[in-house]
């Protein structure tokens, strides 16, 4: 017999997409497509990635250090063709807590512990699990995170000026909002709706153009012309610098990475899930298919290139990925352009970033947590049922008003009783005599049975720990003790050593009453487990089919 192939190696596994992409053939047309993508992208990337970074507590240029090192990265190493990384709205609330907490160095830090989580999540080939998580959790989070970017614009949509630090916990700041609007500024406000008004206008009625960037411009310009006295990147930061600094290795020391694991582990499970969301989200749009662990190396060290550059974390972004593939992108050279064309921008246009307004940059991630808030999944899960209900309001409670890992934590938990409970529904027992005739219109069994000698059960399903209580309450109510029990176990794919314990008990139940025991059907996994747990003979026989099983037992009856 000719040896089968092996599976794929490590090689095949881990070759970056842009590698793949160029072993194809390409060509000049590829790259005319690339880069008009790359700098539809860039144009969208640019206004957001400083309003992402101001909105988590660090200076704008920051995230476009981030933009540009990150996402040069992603796209040179990721197992994604068409992902485009950069600073993402979901990390709002944990790298402002952090900066609130350990500061701009311990933040360089936690992002660099990040990127080495994700690159050993992705060499051990971690990335195919981020599937399993449930769809009410990832709705639960991503809206209960739009509720918070949201609140943490309030400020500079309204104009306000507060008599301290803004809380970071909802309630607290919410309760500072309220007592800081007597400040309120009435230009900042309608440079807010302005630019709400003209992205919201420009994306519906003409969706091909750049309606981010034209909200920031033409908002900019009025601020500019009619010398209203608002809040701009000028004047709050001095504006941003026109180049990319020196790397430099952040302050590391012992204490201060047990410190910060916590919060680099956050940092690393949210990066994972929102990256490989985004390929997946690709993949739908372009027919492609994503390597995962691919994709988390990738991310890996562009989070660990990023902190030495000055940025914070970096992730492939649903937003930006959508508008690559949208834009006609060939392959991950779209995303390496965006990046030039972003350092670009810093090199010869920074010092026109002094004049954008902060209300029109909130009034962006203002937009960006309204289309966050996935407000028809949330609908549609409150009606679905009580259980996805359930997960989901847990999930965006508790990240709403506490902790989003918390919320993450558990709300995967719950998922994952919820799911044991239906399985352990889906597991069926079902006994009769045997030769008793069978009613196929009814599914059941009618008339005497011709043997009350023999007892065959029937098990169906999942057999595990979840169901195995209500196997063996099943069990327990034969009403007749028979000569001899059969167990047939064809329709059982699956069974752990609950399950198979309860059977090991079943089996001296049955040798207590002189019964003999007959287990048919069983595949060999499910034997070995039988086997493992003590279910053997001479107390247990196997056998192939429960009517080779009935026979043999007539004959020692006889």
């Amino acid at each position: 017999m000719p040896a089968s192939p092996p599976p794929p190696g490590f090689a095949a596994l881990f070759t970056p997409k842009f590698v793949t992409v160029l072993r194809e053939g390409y060509g000049l047309a590829a790259l005319r497509a690339d880069a008009v993508a790359g700098l539809t992208v860039a144009i969208v990337a640019l206004p957001l990635s400083m309003a992402i970074a101001i909105a988590s507590g660090v200076t704008p240029d920051r995230g476009l250090y981030t933009a540009i090192v990150g996402g040069l990265l992603i796209s040179l190493l990721g197992g994604s063709r068409f992902q485009i990384g950069g600073p993402a709205g979901a990390f709002i609330v944990l790298v402002a807590g952090t900066v609130a907490t350990q500061g701009i160095e311990g933040l360089l830090v936690a992002t660099l512990l990040s990127g080495v989580i994700l690159l050993a999540a992705g060499y051990l080939r971690l990335g195919t699990f981020i599937k399993y998580i449930p769809y009410p959790v990832t709705v639960g989070f991503t809206s209960g995170i739009a509720a918070i970017i949201f609140a943490s614009q309030l400020k500079d949509l309204l104009g306000l000026t507060l008599a301290g630090p803004e809380p970071g916990p909802l309630l607290p700041k919410l309760q500072a909002i309220a007592q800081a609007l007597p400040t309120f500024n009435l230009e900042s406000a309608l440079i807010a709706a302005v630019s709400i008004g003209l992205i919201v206008l420009i994306r519906r009625y003409r969706p091909q153009w750049p309606n981010l960037l034209i909200a920031v411009l033409v908002t900019s310009l009025a601020v500019a012309l009619l010398h209203w006295p608002v809040a701009t990147i000028g004047t709050r930061f001095g504006g941003i610098a026109q180049t990319l600094p020196w790397p430099r290795m952040p302050a590391l020391t012992w204490q201060r990475v047990i410190t910060l694991l916590p919060v680099s582990l956050s940092f690393a499970l949210l990066g994972s899930i929102e990256s490989l969301l985004s390929a997946v989200v690709a993949d739908s749009m372009s027919g492609r298919r994503h390597r995962a662990n691919c994709e988390l190396v990738a991310q890996g060290v562009a989070n660990i290139a990023s902190s030495l550059f000055g940025g914070f974390c970096v992730t492939g972004t649903i937003a930006r990925t959508a508008t690559n593939v949208r834009a006609g992108a060939h392959g991950p050279v779209a995303g390496v352009l965006h990046a030039l064309f972003l350092l670009l921008f810093m090199l010869l246009a920074a010092p026109l970033a002094a004049y954008i307004p902060l209300a029109a940059l909130a009034g962006l991630l203002a937009t960006v947590a309204w289309n966050m808030a996935e407000k028809h999944a949330v609908v549609t899960l409150l009606r679905a049922s009580r259980g996805d209900a359930l997960v989901l309001l847990a999930t965006l409670l508790l990240t709403v008003f506490h902790d989003l890992m918390q919320g993450i934590v558990v709300g995967f938990a719950l998922s994952a009783l919820l799911f044991v409970h239906r399985m352990s529904q889906a597991v069926g027992v079902q006994g009769d005599q045997a030769d008793a005739p069978r009613d196929h219109e009814q599914g059941g069994y009618v008339g005497q049975p011709a043997d009350r000698d023999i007892l065959v059960y029937r098990i169906s399903g999942a057999f595990f720990f979840g169901a195995a209580a209500g196997v063996a309450a099943a069990l327990e109510r034969i009403a007749v003790q028979p000569k001899a029990y059969v167990l047939d176990f064809s329709a059982v794919h699956l069974i752990d050593s609950t399950a198979a314990i309860t059977i090991e008990a079943f089996q001296r139940k049955a040798q207590h009453h002189g019964a003999a025991l007959y287990v048919t059907g069983a595949s060999v996994g499910v034997r070995r487990e039988l086997l493992t747990h003590g279910v053997r003979e001479p107390s247990a026989r196997y056998r192939e089919s429960v009517e080779a099983a009935v026979s043999e037992i007539r004959q020692a009856l006889m």
